[in-house]
């Protein structure tokens, strides 16, 4: 599913991203290309971000 529709970007491009590392917004931007023209997206960046937090998190209290 595409998460910036301005610059062609899908949310496996910005997952792909934090799994490399990405770890905020700017980084997204900066990584990915997206963000820049409209900003509608900067809310999915967010919502994936705290979904990986999320999922993160759980991983290191079952370990």
């Amino acid at each position: 599913m595409y998460v910036c529709v301005c610059k062609a970007v899908t949310d496996r491009q910005v997952t792909q991203a934090i799994s490399q590392g990405v770890c905020n917004r700017r980084q997204l931007m900066q990584c990915t290309g997206a963000g820049g023209v409209c900003g509608k997206c900067t809310a999915s960046f967010k919502a994936l971000l705290d979904e990986n937090a999320q999922n993160r998190a759980i991983q290191a209290h079952a370990a």
